[in-house]
């Protein structure tokens, strides 16, 4: 009977630990693709903010930034199915706030090829609005990570 206990104790121990590793990749990974996907966003919007850059070149940038939100909506996918919960929800506050900011990019974009410049000051607006607003969504996140990994003093 004991050895029994002892081995479920150790099966325990053992999903325990996989777990955590689970955990600690997927919200490794989710805050990588969310610097990933803000540089992507900057290196864009230095483009339009170019009087010398091309549509081209925009249009790469765009692609790029396009990837590196795929990348990210998969990570905040890993983390959600990991949790725990309040980390779930931190991360999808997060997506929400990145979302915002993949909008005003992509519709910055899509206003400077229309109107053959980048330089649209109400663009420009919205976009460092919402880059702004993402801070504290991903400031969230990771504290919620920390708890969730017992990183927290």
């Amino acid at each position: 009977m004991s050895q029994t206990a002892q081995q479920r104790r150790q099966q325990q121990v053992d999903r325990e630990i996989r777990l955590e590793a689970t955990r600690r990749d997927a919200y490794g990974t989710l805050i990588d693709a969310s610097k990933q996907l803000s540089a992507a966003w900057w290196r864009v919007a230095d483009q339009l903010r170019d009087a010398t850059s091309t549509p081209e070149q925009w249009q790469e940038s765009a692609a790029a930034a396009h990837a590196a939100w795929m990348r990210f909506s998969t990570a905040v996918a890993s983390v959600t199915v990991a949790g725990p919960g309040p980390v779930a929800e931190a991360a999808d506050s997060l997506r929400h706030a990145m979302s915002a900011l993949d909008g005003a990019g992509m519709d910055w974009h899509k206003a400077a090829r229309s109107e053959g410049t980048g330089l649209i000051e109400a663009c420009d607006a919205r976009y460092r609005q919402a880059a702004k607003a993402k801070r504290v969504p991903g400031s969230e996140f990771q504290f919620a990570a920390r708890r969730a990994l017992n990183a927290e003093d």
